[in-house]
């Protein structure tokens, strides 16, 4: 069976059309009022909406670039503001860290004036036991710089502690405030001789015990200077431990005991002085000179 031949129009037959309908409506709207009226009619009613709408869309899209645009500058600014606000901070942070470190090393140069008789070495606390108290710390210098076991340290406001360790360039410190501290003192006014011990639960309120002072005419008095004794066999005499706080007659009637405040502050301690003169070295150095002495007199007298 054939198949039918489909009916269809040469595209150049509707090329030619639509030209004649193009050339017939121009000339329509030349010669007549045609697009006047009714076209005017038809686009107000449906091309002026159309074109509203395609403005108020250009006109939203438009403030929305704006405003990604602003948004956009306005992050920029926040994160160079952010950035400068850490660059301020930790500037900040820095100077209070040296002006920290100066009121530190005036302090220490001030301790150095106040103890001239004696050679000292500068070290930095570079760790200590767990806790808020620097009751066991470990410095940066050691054997190698001449820093030996029983050595007096000091800073602040007075003595710290005793060289317990040493190694090539470390040295571990036990401070007067440890459980495991005694140290022979004596009231400064009127040299009474004591003991100042260390209390870490004491610590908590800002005090050390003393213990067996002997105020036979209760000369003693709440703020008096407390300092190490003549008879301490490993601290230097005449080092500041604290001030008195408050006393109380023992039960044997004969001594007192009490509390004091450390002159140093054992919460925050960054820098140290050595004191590498041992006391046995003094104390033998000056009994030396004092022989010497003795026989020079003698001499003289002879002579």
């Amino acid at each position: 069976m054939k198949r039918r031949n489909r009916f269809t129009i040469p595209s150049k037959y509707i090329l030619f059309a639509l030209t004649l309908l193009c050339v017939g409506t121009m000339s329509v709207s030349f010669l007549t009022d045609f697009d006047g009226g009714i076209l005017n009619s038809v686009s107000g009613y449906v091309l002026i909406p159309v074109q509203k709408g395609i403005n108020a869309a250009g006109g939203w899209a438009r403030s929305r670039v704006d405003n990604l645009a602003d948004l956009q500058q306005i992050n920029e600014e926040n994160q160079s503001l952010k950035e400068q606000v850490a660059e301020l901070t930790l500037e900040n942070n820095m100077l209070m860290q040296e002006r920290y470190e100066l009121q530190e090393l005036r302090d220490l140069y001030n301790l150095d004036s106040d103890y001239s008789d004696l050679n000292k070495i500068a070290a930095n606390v570079i760790g200590k036991d767990t806790g808020n108290w620097f009751n066991m710390f470990i410095i940066d210098k050691g054997s190698s710089d001449g820093i030996k076991v029983d050595m007096n340290v000091i800073a602040g406001g007075g003595l710290v502690g005793i060289v317990t360790k040493t190694g090539p360039d470390w040295a571990q410190v036990r401070s007067i405030i440890d459980d495991m501290s005694n140290v022979s003192a004596m009231i400064l006014k009127n040299s009474d001789l004591c003991y100042v011990r260390g209390d870490l639960e004491m610590m908590s309120e800002g005090t050390l015990q003393l213990n067996q002072l002997r105020d036979q005419n209760d000369e003693v008095e709440s703020g008096d200077k407390v300092v190490t004794s003549y008879a301490s066999a490993k601290y230097h005499k005449g080092i500041l431990i604290g001030y008195v706080n408050e006393l109380a007659v023992d039960s044997n009637n004969l001594t007192k005991s009490g509390s004091i405040t450390p002159a140093v502050d054992f919460e925050h301690l960054s820098t140290v002085l050595v004191i590498t003169d041992l006391k046995q070295q003094v104390d033998e150095s000056q009994a030396d000179a004092t022989e010497e002495d003795t026989l020079l007199d003698e001499t003289t007298e002879a002579e």
